[in-house]
């Protein structure tokens, strides 16, 4: 691959160094109309999308979140920390899952964290699972700069002007099928965690 491709991949690596979750300390302590909820993700998340067009959150996408099951609904059109804390959970999930699949990991935790008064709240939970996430990215640097290297080794024997081509597809198709091997997890943990709830459901209805 060329020196241009080096230089991509070395900005690439760069920019991760800079990915950063919104703290729950960023969030404002007072409730949020929608208007406001929208321009706050937007100022947060802007650097995560892919365009400067691209919409981070929108009214029509929260509306369809609340008639999803994904969003308790505002109290007096006004969205609470925990609502934001919610919805940070939504948009890294949305790329990559399904709704009913969002539904099955947000559900359990709006029914047992959201708006609880127990020290161990949702807050809690954000933090914990967005605290890993420093360490999580040098690992992912580490493993992306392993399979560029590798894919750099490959197509040898093709004409000059079309190895550059053919090594850039390989190590997006390296990539990829890592993305794939890792929904196809989620998706099996998240039908197991689906069947087991049905389990203990109708075991419940059977003994009542």
């Amino acid at each position: 691959m060329t020196l241009n491709m080096d230089d991509l991949i070395n900005s690439i690596m760069a920019s991760l160094d800079r990915i950063d979750y919104i703290k729950p300390e960023d969030i404002p302590n007072i409730d949020l109309y929608m208007d406001q909820v929208t321009t706050f993700m937007d100022k947060k998340l802007r650097n995560t999308s892919r365009s400067s067009e691209d919409k981070i959150l929108t009214k029509t996408m929260i509306n369809n979140y609340a008639k999803n099951n994904l969003l308790p609904p505002p109290v007096k059109k006004k969205y609470s920390r925990e609502h934001i804390l919610l919805l940070i959970f939504i948009y890294y999930y949305k790329g990559i899952l399904s709704i009913s699949d969002i539904q099955s990991l947000l559900n359990p935790l709006t029914e047992r964290f959201f708006g609880t008064d127990e020290s161990f709240n949702l807050e809690e939970i954000y933090h914990e699972v967005f605290s890993l996430e420093h360490d999580q990215v040098k690992a992912l640097q580490k493993d992306i700069l392993k399979t560029y290297e590798e894919s750099k080794h490959t197509f040898h024997d093709v004409p000059e002007d079309s190895a550059e081509f053919l090594q850039m597809f390989s190590f997006i198709c390296m990539l990829s099928f890592d993305v794939y091997v890792k929904k196809l997890l989620i998706e099996k943990i998240v039908d197991g965690f689906n069947q087991k709830q049905s389990s203990e459901q109708n075991t419940e209805k059977k003994n009542k």
